[in-house]
């Protein structure tokens, strides 16, 4: 691209045929992570010296624009700090590569790019009014004339493709450039990661704790029970022990597999879920002792169980390290919430177990860490395998469905929601007009916090007690003003007219928005829902393994972001008894037998009893401390039991015959209950 000539003056952008169309590349990206990896995959085919200059400083980002550096590689978030006293680059034509648009696209950052990149940076404002700082802000908002955009993504959205897509005649856009996820797979480039699939389904009962019956919202009920259940240690002990006895059977045990390099990434619901998967993991390693360890990623603190974590603190070396640590043959699992889902380039990685719940872009991004070729470890589609917890295969393959060959956008966004957002916030009286007109002119003279603070506080104050809004008109307010913020944000860029008012009320609600404060009056109440139930047994059945996912090869056309309100005001609430929720939510998750909860209870405790009259139980399960003696010890003993009662409980007898995940689920929860006896 940095020798890229015109064919003719008549080339939009050229200046000569003899000068190249671009003095300098710009290569953006909005994870730091990827930035190191385009740095050091740029400089391998780089052959020219001195061409590179990866900005790792702000500095040697404004020095490299400013010195014209062909190719310049930085993060976007590098460039809101370079805008003021940035030397005049109207003169100079750029070539702007985005990795990953579908995310890096979206937000001030970007305006900011603009900004810095055209004529808006180094002109003197004093002999500007107010009126002609925001029409200057709003033009500068626009994509660059100077530039030329380059998005690379192999999942856009419609927001992407309307910014950077080719406008057709009926109105639809196109990307300017397919090579779609099919053709890669056919031609080798990247490995079908939906070719292993397996999916396991959880069945849980729960039991009421507490004599009283209070009521309360079924719906939130149900999804805070369910949370409670997944993020119980006993659930998460029994997952980490299939995901182990996986991986190290049919990864770690097999040395042709990438060469005995292969690895593994644990995907989970949240940090807290995260450190206690690590733990887990890390006990079961140590007990088994394997000669290698996990690492954990996550970004900022967390505290669980009363322990404050981080990164760092668990790893034992520096956030910075962990992708080349993990590199090694020291680490060969790595467990993550949401760090590394996107934009990890990691070829050794071919095992991913998933216990979150993904959909749509996030889906692909995070499941596509595997799809990475490594033809020097011999890594092929065979070797790939996902273990899933969480998500059905229909819903895998809607993710996936739209991406897998081309995507269009069937109509541009219609901005005429922004007109109907406006009135209906200006309605509710938040915020009086003059205050909007007020706050824009002092923030565009580059006035400081403490002359801005106390108008958006006068504001925010209205919203939070002086209007006495109730819970869910301040919710619909605040989800309004969100709505409005988002689409104004990402479509100002290539809005082809200016509409002042709607600047205006961008920036202010941008500062209001953070000040509104939410309380939801039930929220204490559901919490006290998770104190008055217990986790009675846990259990898991695999439902499909090994399933090839097959996608849909037909083109795929977006609709527009939705040009419809959204709010907070909905449908009823509808509320149950405690001892109906349970029962509800009983009958959806707790699957395995066709007993009854009762017959289950009474079968389980006659099967603890049977193991504790055992003639080994004492001297073989409670007489020895050694961790690997016991485990012996007890599935001998469960399996004999089973044995001499298969006559009477047949069905069980074959569950556990033909389920593994069934019979460990059966075990551990057996074993609890004995060991909390003795």
């Amino acid at each position: 691209m940095i020798e890229a000539y015109p064919a003719n003056d008549g080339v939009p952008g050229a200046r000569s045929v003899d000068q190249p169309l671009f003095d300098s590349v710009i290569v953006v990206t909005d994870r730091r992570l990827l930035d190191k990896q385009l740095r050091e995959n740029i400089r391998e085919f780089s052959e020219v010296k001195n061409i590179l200059a990866p900005a790792h400083k702000l500095a040697e980002l404004k020095a490299a624009l400013e010195q014209g550096k062909k190719i310049i590689i930085t993060t976007i978030q590098k460039f809101p700090f370079i805008i003021d006293g940035i030397s005049d680059l109207s003169n100079n034509r750029f070539a702007v590569i985005i990795d990953e648009a579908h995310s890096s696209q979206s937000g001030s950052a970007h305006d900011n790019m603009n900004r810095a990149i055209g004529t808006g940076g180094n002109e003197d404002d004093e002999a500007l009014d107010a009126q002609d700082k925001i029409l200057k802000a709003m033009r500068s908002r626009k994509m660059r004339g100077n530039a030329s955009y380059f998005a690379f993504t192999a999942t856009p959205k419609s927001t992407t493709l309307e910014k950077f897509g080719t406008r057709q005649q009926d109105g639809s856009f196109h990307p300017f450039h397919l090579y779609s996820m099919k053709q890669a797979i056919e031609e080798g480039f990247i490995l079908d990661v939906l070719a292993n699939y397996t999916t396991y389904k959880s069945y849980y009962e729960i039991q009421k704790s507490i004599q009283d019956n209070p009521l309360f919202d079924t719906r939130k009920a149900q999804k805070k029970l369910k949370a409670f259940v997944e993020r119980h240690q006993q659930t998460i002990n029994l997952k980490a022990e299939i995901m182990l006895d996986h991986f190290m059977e049919q990864v770690v045990s097999n040395k042709h597999k990438l060469k005995g390099k292969a690895k593994g990434m644990v995907i989970t619901q949240n940090i807290e879920s995260a450190i206690r998967y690590y733990h887990a993991l890390t006990r079961l390693l140590a007990d088994g002792g394997q000669p290698f360890k996990a690492l954990i990623a996550f970004s900022g603190s967390k505290a669980v169980d009363g322990i404050e974590y981080s990164e760092p603190e668990i790893n034992g070396f520096s956030e910075s390290d962990t992708r080349d640590r993990f590199d090694t043959d020291d680490y060969r699992l790595l467990v993550v919430a949401n760090k590394y889902l996107t934009g990890f380039d990691q070829p050794k990685l071919c095992t991913m177990y998933v216990d979150k719940k993904l959909q749509g872009v996030l889906a692909v991004q995070a499941l596509s860490r595997l799809n990475r070729a490594a033809p020097k470890l011999n890594k092929k589609t065979e070797d790939l395998f996902i273990l899933d917890f969480f998500n059905e295969v229909e819903d895998i393959k809607a993710a996936f469905d739209p991406f897998y060959t081309a995507t269009s956008l069937s109509e541009a966004t219609d901005v005429n929601v922004l007109h109907e957002l406006k009135a209906v916030l200006d309605e509710v009286g938040v915020y009086e007009w003059a205050e909007v007109e007020q706050f824009v002119e002092w923030y565009f003279d580059n006035a400081d916090a403490q002359q801005l603070s106390p108008i958006i506080d006068v504001a925010a104050d209205r919203f939070n007690r002086e209007l006495e809004l109730e819970e869910q008109d301040k919710a619909d307010f605040k989800i309004k003003a969100k709505q409005f913020v988002k689409i104004y944000g990402q479509m100002a860029a290539i809005m082809p007219f200016e509409i002042v008012v709607w600047e205006k009320l961008f920036w202010f609600l941008k500062f209001l928005i953070p000040k509104l404060v939410l309380q939801d009056p039930e929220a204490d109440q559901i919490d006290e829902l998770l104190n008055s139930v217990d986790l009675s047994s846990y259990g898991l059945q695999r439902v499909r393994l090994n399933h090839a996912i097959s996608l849909d090869a037909s083109e795929t056309e977006l609709a527009p972001q939705n040009p419809n309100l959204r709010g907070a005001h909905g449908g009823e609430e509808e509320k149950d008894p405690l001892d109906a929720i349970i029962q509800s939510f009983n009958e959806r998750w707790f699957q395995g037998w066709s007993a009854t909860p009762e017959e289950q209870r009474v079968k389980f405790m006659s099967m603890a009893s049977s193991i504790c009259n055992h003639p080994d139980f004492a001297a073989k399960y409670q007489g020895t401390d050694d961790r690997h003696n016991r485990d012996l010890a007890f599935n001998k003993i469960f399996d004999e039991v089973m044995l001499n009662n298969r006559r009477n409980e047949l069905e069980l007898y074959r569950l556990l015959a033909t389920d593994a995940a069934f019979k460990a689920a059966m075990q551990q929860s057996l074993r609890e209950m004995l060991d909390g006896r003795v």
